[in-house]
């Protein structure tokens, strides 16, 4: 989207439309266009084109990211934890054992919440020993009549 409102501005520029006109017609700032004019001007419209990312590939590949997500998938207990709760050190030793590239704490939140789309979850807390049938009478009963007072 943001690469089709750069080249928009771009065939705009060729128009000699004004970076006013061009800013209201594309909503966005007159700084943007001015900007984006300064590019266009000293290497022509592909500059303005997305370019692709820098720095360092991911340790992962999409398939492994697809095993993962399959294994974490699974629940915790499958993968021989006692309860089926998932916590970054869990989650890092299965990614560990399902493509033997061990991750920091850092890169498995960020492969969850990024790639994987997860976000995190708290189980709330509650005694085993939690009757909600007894709960609910007791709030359709018992509190009306504390409620009321003597």
């Amino acid at each position: 989207m943001a690469e089709a409102r750069r080249v928009r501005a771009a065939e705009l520029f060729d128009q000699g439309r004004s970076g006013a006109e061009i800013a209201r017609i594309l909503g966005v700032s007159d700084e943007s266009v001015r900007r984006w004019k300064r590019v266009w001007e000293k290497n022509g419209a592909d500059a303005l084109r997305r370019r692709p990312a820098t720095g360092r590939p991911p340790k992962l590949d999409d398939a492994q990211v697809e095993r993962v997500r399959a294994a974490l998938e699974q629940g915790a207990q499958a993968h021989g934890f006692e309860a089926d709760l998932w916590t970054l050190e869990r989650v890092g030793l299965v990614i560990e054992r399902v493509t033997g590239v061990a991750l920091s704490k850092a890169s498995v939140w960020r492969l969850l919440t990024g790639r994987l789309g997860w976000s995190l979850q708290r189980p709330k807390r509650r005694a085993v020993e939690r009757d909600e049938s007894e709960i609910a009478r007791w709030i359709t009963h018992e509190w009306p009549r504390i409620k009321k007072g003597p």
